[in-house]
């Protein structure tokens, strides 16, 4: 008994000490007001794929920044179906996919499916690191839910579109556009949106259309379907989408050029070993 109380105490100790540490933790994360400022240029962090990391600017003074009006509905609903189907219904985090997601991952016995918000991930992708534990799992709902209380979702949504990665070092629906389609943003076709939102979940490896260019067309089929369901685009429109195929002659030339500097490194290498 003596024991069982002795431990009963150890652990209240434990809890009340981490839960004064998270307290603290949260009071120091940053405000999330300025925010809503439009006007309003931060730097952040980003990593490239060979992992390291390069400043990035968030906002109007970013080359590739695509203000809200200039972004097409079927962008931001592409994403919407794609990453956070119940993002007009929530106020930051989603109870109903949390519960999916457990639910799936015990079926499937492993960390299958994620159940973070859009809110969420803009949350991340501004404040914090991609550290995987429960303290920073912590401030990211934290954060989430302080930005929904103080930003509309249109914000939230252009945040979201101008930091997310669709490429190497291509951040940002501004750049994707022109890195893949060598178009501007507000040019992209509903084939175009679905293409990019569907590199969403890992565009570095799980949907990375470099080496995954099918499973890529594919996925972006099953989102056009989606926006259909949902009434973004007419039955006209989704055939119309489906009929289209993405002209990726600027990612092709990357490609080309992306094996014709490793050609030319190796020779270069050879040379350099025979001088």
């Amino acid at each position: 008994m003596k024991f069982i109380k002795w431990f009963a105490a150890i652990l209240l100790g434990a809890l009340a000490l981490y839960a004064t540490y998270i307290g603290i933790a949260l009071y120091r994360l940053p405000s999330v007001k300025g925010l809503a400022d439009r006007r309003l240029n931060m730097t952040i962090q980003v990593k490239d794929w060979h992992g390291k990391l390069h400043p990035f600017v968030v906002g109007p003074h970013n080359p590739w920044w695509c203000r809200s009006e200039s972004i097409p509905a079927e962008m931001e609903w592409a994403v919407i179906v794609a990453e956070d189907a119940n993002f007009y219904q929530h106020e930051g985090i989603d109870i109903t996919a949390i519960k999916n997601a457990i639910t799936y991952d015990l079926e499937k016995k492993r960390l299958a499916r994620g159940a973070s918000t859009i809110t969420q991930q803009t949350a991340k992708n501004l404040f914090l690191s991609r550290e995987k534990s429960v303290t920073r799992k912590i401030e990211e709902l934290y954060l989430a839910k302080r930005m929904e209380q103080e930003l509309t979702k249109g914000r939230i949504l252009e945040l979201y579109l101008n930091i997310v990665e669709l490429g190497p070092m291509v951040y940002g629906i501004g750049h994707g556009a022109r890195y893949y389609f060598n178009k501007p943003a507000d040019l992209l076709t509903p084939r175009e949106c679905a293409f990019l939102a569907a590199m969403l979940p890992g565009p570095q490896k799980v949907y990375n259309p470099y080496k995954q260019l099918d499973r890529v067309l594919k996925r972006s089929d099953m989102l056009l379907r989606q926006m259909r369901d949902r009434g973004v685009l007419t039955q006209a429109e989704y055939r119309q989408a489906l009929a289209e195929t993405p002209d990726i002659s600027g990612m092709q030339k990357k490609v080309d050029q992306s094996f014709s500097g490793k050609v030319q490194r190796l020779f270069k290498g050879l040379f350099g070993i025979f001088k």
